[in-house]
């Protein structure tokens, strides 16, 4: 399997794995991505370097976005000074589930993260998504804290706040990857 980073003819391909996710969260009992993914935020996400896919062969099988800039309301002060790339919308083709894809992508995250010269990879999960925190710690990230306050968009209950990070580190990920060198981080 190799890895690329997303080129705008896979926004298709993106939005319908954000589909078929939804689908099945909500079949776990969870409403996380129950709203559609914006095409347009995506596309520009894509065009920003920032989405990278992975592919078996002419077969897609999974998607993270990487980026330097972390939700807002988040992380502290202090932990924003630390150099951090923060992984968003990881996500896995049902058909590659149950082999460990999820966790050899974020191992080349953090790979890279290490490349770019950041200390931690940090996330966010859905705050009610028990199962899906519980496969963040056994992937060796370890809980900072949940927030829960307000989010910049209404000011209701922050659905995506449970916080983790994991050292970036070297990693034998497994993949061919045949992204852009990482650009150093700055600070």
């Amino acid at each position: 399997m190799k890895i690329t980073a997303a080129v705008p003819e896979d926004l298709a391909r993106l939005l319908a794995f954000r589909e078929e996710a939804a689908s099945w969260l909500s079949e776990l009992g969870t409403d996380q991505w129950s709203r559609p993914y914006p095409a347009d935020r995506l596309l520009a996400t894509i065009e920003a370097g920032t989405v990278f896919m992975l592919r078996d062969g002419e077969s897609t099988v999974g998607t993270i976005t990487l980026t330097p800039d972390a939700e807002p309301g988040l992380w502290s002060e202090d932990e924003l000074s630390e150099p951090s790339i923060f992984v968003n919308k990881l996500t896995v083709s049902r058909e590659y589930a149950g082999r460990n894809v999820g966790g050899q992508v974020l191992d080349w995250a953090g790979d890279r993260a290490y490349r770019a010269g950041a200390k931690w990879l940090r996330l966010d999960a859905w705050t009610t998504n028990e199962a899906l925190q519980r496969y963040y710690v056994r992937q060796g990230f370890a809980h900072v804290r949940t927030v829960r306050e307000g989010n910049a968009v209404n000011g209701g209950p922050r659905v995506s706040g449970w916080l983790a990070q994991r050292p970036a580190r070297p990693a034998e990920h497994g993949f061919v990857d045949e992204t852009p060198t990482p650009y150093p981080l700055a600070g």
